[in-house]
């Protein structure tokens, strides 16, 4: 989607955010590169956007929370075309990318993405075999900020590799136990079974 046609960003950082969904009553986590950056403590680049991570089923409780925020739909999904989430709208698959700014005149600063959920388990809108516990999706920094588990962004990730990702990829691969490194590589063999990160975790995969 280009920043031309659709308007500049200045994201928020995730210190912004926080404050933001401070008192919220739902799940949220920091996604995208800054979670990589919360898992590892230290900044690595600098960035386009910040992506925000929320259930779909708890998105009347976002639009509820950010009611005061100009918010816009890719509808549809990656085509660069963006329309106003209405209030009272209940967005449905495959619609999942909004993006977020406090006025009209002010430029994108959050980009909240929607994913699915069954009962206690996440589910990857990508493929539904790839699967965690809701309590295993996220981790906490230092601070208190919530942000999305390195090994679940790195699967996003892993879709179409940029520069910017295999950079992210070789900062917190050091961090990811056994575990961690198995489901990756186990939820990337389901979406990319080629992929080259696969020769890094494969190790340690179940098979």
């Amino acid at each position: 989607m280009s920043a031309d046609v659709l308007g500049r960003w200045v994201p928020d950082r995730p210190e912004d955010v926080a404050a933001d969904f401070a008192k919220t009553d739902f799940s949220w986590w920091i996604a995208g590169g800054y979670a990589i950056e919360l898992a590892v403590g230290r900044e690595l680049r600098a960035h386009g956007d910040l992506d925000v991570l929320v259930l779909r089923r708890d998105q009347a409780l976002v639009r509820e929370l950010l009611a005061d925020w100009d918010l816009y739909v890719a509808d549809p999904p990656g085509q660069g075309e963006l329309r106003p989430w209405r209030p009272g709208e209940v967005l449905r698959a495959p619609l999942h990318d909004i993006w977020c700014r406090r006025t009209p005149k002010a430029p994108w600063s959050v980009q909240l993405m929607l994913d699915e959920a069954e009962g206690t388990q996440w589910v990857s809108r990508r493929d539904p075999a790839i699967r965690l516990p809701i309590d295993q999706l996220g981790r906490t920094s230092k601070t208190g900020i919530p942000y999305l588990a390195p090994e679940v962004q790195l699967f996003y990730k892993a879709k179409a590799t940029r520069d910017k990702d295999e950079a992210d990829f070789e900062a917190v691969l050091p961090l990811l136990d056994a575990p961690a490194r198995a489901w990756l590589a186990d939820a990337i063999k389901v979406i990319a079974p080629g992929h080259p990160w696969l020769r890094r975790l494969l190790p340690v995969s179940r098979t």
